[in-house]
């Protein structure tokens, strides 16, 4: 798979990316190590061999789980990963109260920019990982209660100590993420984005496209909702937490499965499923530099990486985006 250079660095990522947060398990309604292990190993032998995961992926199994996975091969791989969501310290600003890790333990999560807290995080994440630097670093979300200044400074000196090779933010609106660069050389901020959840269209992009920065999308998949398999009667295990959001409610589930009809025979004629399609498309739009499909198994994987070789015309693409026009969303 063709590698796109992060602007203003020299780290090479797969426009595919490996997202890991359902290995984690967390949101997720658990996970299985060895499925796990053998979908990292299966993106990397099929080339997809960048990697995004998080601490609170899991609260360190995801982390731990890649670490594994890319045990004598760190030297094929880009490692994206994050900080700033804590459960282990505490700040003025809460992120989510009163969630449960994997053992079922109660706890809550805040928002943690503060210099030391960050250094912390990276040893941390670094010894999970089994490897000396991150390609990729990154803000998870955006603390309010700590001036940017004292997050970005943090960065720079990772940077300085060679543990770190790039910073990047994650959920920042375009003006947090102008305000951020004029104290650390920001390459990349990561945001949610979707053919039904495009918010980002309307300042980020431009501002990207303007000042050469990086978008790396997640959920385009929309947590598995655009692969038309989630239907009214779908199963989710316990400790899944898609079914409650605006999405996967009526009548937005059986609007967006109406839709996803309406593409099924672009998807038909080149032999490829829906997902793939909407991972394509998604790669297409202007502006974005890479896009993260999270898996579970090696199949998935599989199924994901061969997106990278699909074409859409300039016709089907005409024909997807008057669908995608028509469709409406109580949200």
């Amino acid at each position: 798979m063709k590698k796109i250079i992060l602007p203003g660095t020299d780290v090479k990522i797969t426009p595919i990316t490996f997202g890991a947060w359902a290995i984690g398990g967390w949101f997720w309604g658990g996970t299985n190590e060895r499925e796990s292990l053998e979908a990292v190993e299966k993106a990397v032998d099929l080339g997809m061999t960048t990697i995004d995961t998080a601490p609170v992926y899991g609260f360190g199994q995801s982390e731990e789980f890649v670490g594994k996975a890319i045990k004598g091969k760190t030297d094929k791989v880009q490692i994206l990963t994050k900080f700033g969501l804590c459960w282990d310290r505490v700040s003025d600003n809460i992120h989510y109260e009163k969630t449960r890790d994997n053992n079922g333990r109660e706890l809550s999560l805040y928002r943690v920019g503060r210099k030391e807290s960050i250094i912390k995080e990276c040893e941390d994440s670094l010894q999970r990982l089994g490897i000396e630097v991150i390609d990729l670093y990154q803000q998870h979300w955006p603390d309010s209660s700590t001036p940017l200044e004292e997050t970005m400074e943090a960065l720079e000196i990772l940077k300085d100590q060679g543990k770190i090779k790039a910073g990047g933010v994650c959920n920042y609106s375009a003006q947090l993420f102008s305000d951020a660069g004029k104290y650390f050389n920001l390459t990349s901020d990561q945001v949610p984005y979707s053919m039904v959840m495009r918010d980002i269209e309307k300042e980020l992009i431009p501002y990207c496209i303007k000042n050469n920065k990086a978008v790396i999308a997640y959920s385009p998949m929309q947590r598995g909702l655009l692969t038309g398999k989630i239907t009214a009667d779908y199963h989710f295990n316990e400790g899944d937490h898609r079914p409650g959001t605006p999405f996967f409610k009526e009548p937005n589930l059986s609007s967006i499965n109406e839709f996803l009809k309406k593409i099924k025979p672009i998807a038909d004629d080149k032999n490829v499923t829906l997902a793939q399609l909407v991972l394509r498309w998604t790669l297409d739009q202007p502006g974005i530099t890479c896009v993260l499909a999270g898996a579970r198994n090696a199949r998935q994987v599989t199924e994901n990486a061969a997106a990278a070789e699909i074409t859409i015309s300039d016709e089907e693409m005409e024909i997807i985006n008057n669908e995608l026009d028509n469709l409406k969303l109580e949200l």
